[in-house]
């Protein structure tokens, strides 16, 4: 006999824990999101003031060594920035992924034992 409770009760757990992964992807795409737009700036700001500082460069040596240093911490801090977002887009695959965990290894584990009782024994 289907009992209505038990599948209401189902229902409420299914979408709190739907709710609460919503939430959790949420905030991981807003800490990606502020991260990306302080970055940005951070650069722009950068670039601001070494053009600022490049024009009052009297000779062409001191020129090419100013964007020399320039272009590598640019790159320097590039490469930083882009393995945080690596971590934190990697974080949030985890917090997305964490709801089906079980639902997952339990289908796996029906499956594997299914496999196992169809194959013929050697």
């Amino acid at each position: 006999m289907f009992n209505f409770d038990e599948a209401n009760k189902k229902g409420k757990e299914a979408i709190d824990t739907a709710l609460k992964s919503y939430s959790d992807v949420s905030k991981g795409f807003q800490a990606i999101a502020t991260e990306t737009a302080e970055y940005s700036k951070k650069s722009f700001q950068d670039g601001v003031a070494h053009l600022e500082t490049l024009a009052g460069v009297k000779s062409f040596e001191a020129a090419f060594e100013l964007q020399s240093n320039f272009v590598k911490s640019s790159y320097e801090s590039f490469v930083a920035e882009a393995t945080k977002l690596g971590e934190l887009y990697a974080d949030l695959a985890k917090t997305a992924y964490k709801p089906f965990e079980a639902p997952v290894a339990a289908a796996t584990k029906a499956a594997s034992k299914a496999a196992a009782s169809v194959a013929p024994a050697a």
